[in-house]
């Protein structure tokens, strides 16, 4: 059987999908023109780590043969993908980026890969993810470094950077990703491509540890909504162990919606420091709301006590989480995560529960805002995609970060008051680094989001940029 086109990674899922159902290309055809492609250019980004094929080849002969005989192998026969290196895995090591956990082997896939894999995706390896998914920029002591693909030199992002590096350069179709402090959003603003994090957990968790926490969530990852959408029609099915989990209406979500928006912009969601070059490319997105019709006020929630809310439960999280039980007498983890750690356990109980509270007041901040905005247009990152040298940076716009996570409060705000959102390609800097505009939707209102998404990506598309690598 012949390709239907001379490189079928350039396709989107969605007609990759497609053409493999109609048979106008096999999906042995399809793994190997994305293997090709991890060849030639995962040498130089460093996304795909742990790459095995064969597992890939295997099924992708298996799902041949079913649409031969006429058998559904599900909706996404033959697409190729690569899972985040904090997701189990049974066919390829997980190792949290972390040398504690160097060639670790899980029992069993977790529920989003065993969804992926039973509806027919074709896993090629891991994507690269800071050591335990801390920080906004990927690099751990298993893997080493990953780059941007659209300057080398520059980061990544994280914690889903692998993920995002290989979306944008075309070695994987779709991929998964997670999010506590923006680490679905960022990549996917630092790579020109789509990342969504839901309002509570659309992808359901029913491993280890507390399922009340309501911070980190795994989510999809795409080139374009529609994309996205795919994805998350299959790992975000119901299942009722998880108890935060609310599944979305895909269907709905796939639709424009029928009447016009009154739409919030913030350009420093509550007066964070903001680069230039981002408020530079920012400043169009006015322009993209008037073109659908929309009407445009400045406007924001009340962010008050968010930085303090997320940063005590982060810590209070790690410090009796997964990380702290592991035996680590030697101090081999890095040193922000051992700060992490530090900083949880010297927390008292009124604070944690102060941080608990805060949460309620936050939550109905958002309802309160989102009764008069139906969206709220803000940056994802308060800065462009910095040196590959920087664990993070100093400062932003001259003002000084004292933590690696005081960069990120452009998302981690966002996370704190409960908010789904969107991370959607939203243009480039004058040194052509692309910049992404968060599309934030009201308390549950993941549909809402997603929809309007979709028609800001309509109206102004820059997903069909390619890197120059």
């Amino acid at each position: 059987m012949m390709s239907a086109v001379s490189n079928p990674t350039e396709l989107s899922a969605v007609e990759q999908a497609r053409q493999i159902q109609a048979r106008e290309l096999s999906a042995t055809e399809l793994l190997e023109a994305h293997l090709e492609r991890v060849e030639r250019i995962n040498p130089q980004l460093n996304a795909v780590v742990a790459l095995d094929p064969e597992p890939a080849r295997r099924r992708a002969a298996e799902i041949d043969g079913a649409l031969a005989r006429g058998d559904d192998p599900g909706p996404l026969a033959g697409l190729v993908t690569a899972h985040k290196d904090l997701t189990e895995t049974v066919d390829f090591p997980t190792t949290y980026g972390s040398p504690l956990l160097a060639g670790h082997r899980p029992p069993a896939d977790s529920v989003l890969v065993a969804r992926m894999k039973a509806a027919g995706a074709l896993a090629i390896g891991k994507t690269n993810t800071p050591e335990f998914g801390a920080g906004s920029h990927t690099f751990n002591p298993v893997y080493g470094l990953t780059r941007n693909p659209w300057n080398p030199d520059r980061s990544a992002g994280g914690s889903s950077g692998g993920a995002a590096v290989a979306l944008a350069t075309g070695m994987v179709a779709i991929a998964d990703g997670s999010d506590a402090g923006g680490s679905l959003r960022n990549p996917a603003g630092w790579n020109n491509i789509v990342g969504f994090r839901s309002s509570s957990r659309a992808v359901p968790s029913v491993g280890p540890g507390n399922p009340w926490l309501p911070y980190g969530v795994e989510g999809p990852m795409a080139r374009t909504v529609d994309d996205l959408l795919l994805l998350l029609g299959v790992i975000g099915a119901g299942d009722r162990r998880d108890p935060l989990h609310r599944p979305i209406d895909v269907a709905l979500a796939a639709t424009p919606l029928d009447r016009p928006l009154r739409v919030a912009w913030s350009h420093d969601l509550g007066g964070l420091p903001v680069e230039d070059d981002v408020r530079s490319v920012l400043a169009a997105v006015p322009a993209w709301v008037a073109d659908l019709g929309w009407e445009l006020v400045e406007a924001e929630p009340d962010f008050g006590g968010a930085d303090e809310c997320f940063e005590t439960l982060r810590a209070w999280t790690n410090a009796n989480g997964a990380l702290a039980q592991l035996d680590d007498p030697e101090g081999r983890t890095k040193a922000v995560l051992q700060d992490e750690v530090a900083r949880g356990r010297a927390l008292s109980a009124a604070q944690v529960w102060s941080a608990h509270t805060h949460l309620a007041v936050l939550w109905r901040r958002g309802v309160d805002f989102f009764a008069q905005h139906d969206l709220l247009l803000a940056p994802v990152s308060q800065r462009s995609p910095f040196p590959v040298e920087w664990e993070w940076p100093e400062t932003i716009a001259g003002r000084p970060m004292g933590r690696y996570l005081e960069w990120m409060r452009s998302c981690s705000r966002v996370t704190a008051m409960g908010l789904p959102a969107v991370s959607l390609p939203a243009g480039f800097t004058a040194e052509g680094l692309p910049v992404g505009v968060q599309v934030i939707g009201g308390p549950l209102d993941d549909v809402g989001v997603l929809r309007a998404a979709r028609m800001l990506e309509t109206a102004r598309p820059q997903h069909g940029r390619r890197p120059p690598i």
